[in-house]
């Protein structure tokens, strides 16, 4: 797990960096098309976050925190800020089940990886390196 760390530090600021771009960009990256894919996308732009930093073993207790806030914040700044963009609860929720899926994912992810022996727990702190036992 431990070599694996800067790989999913890579791929963790690579989708927060894809979610900043989809979120914040002047016009919506896809307008129209497949019915309900925009809530598909964001809901894969806040797992992918929430899943490989907390892989990477970032903190739960800041990580997820800072998803679940930026969810309606991005939204609120949609709506207010970016002319060609509208913000919506509808998406802000589909934020927010994105992080609850990634903190399930991660937490399944290290459970079923049998990493608990290595010093990585799955609990509701997941990716956070707890005391080794001596």
């Amino acid at each position: 797990m431990l070599r694996a760390r800067p790989l999913l530090l890579a791929g963790f600021a690579l989708a927060v960096a894809v979610q900043l771009v989809a979120v914040y960009a002047p016009r919506a990256p896809s307008e129209g098309g497949v019915p309900y894919v925009d809530k598909v996308v964001h809901l894969t732009i806040f797992a992918a976050p929430a899943l490989l930093g907390l892989l990477a073993g970032l903190p739960a207790r800041w990580l997820l925190p800072v998803l679940v806030v930026h969810a309606p914040v991005s939204e609120l700044l949609q709506a207010l800020v970016l002319p060609h963009r509208d913000g919506g609860w509808d998406d802000a929720l589909a934020d927010l089940v994105g992080v609850g899926v990634g903190w399930w994912a991660a937490r399944r992810g290290v459970r079923r990886s049998g990493a608990r022996g290595s010093g990585w727990r799955a609990t509701s702190t997941v990716g956070e390196p707890r005391s080794r036992e001596r």
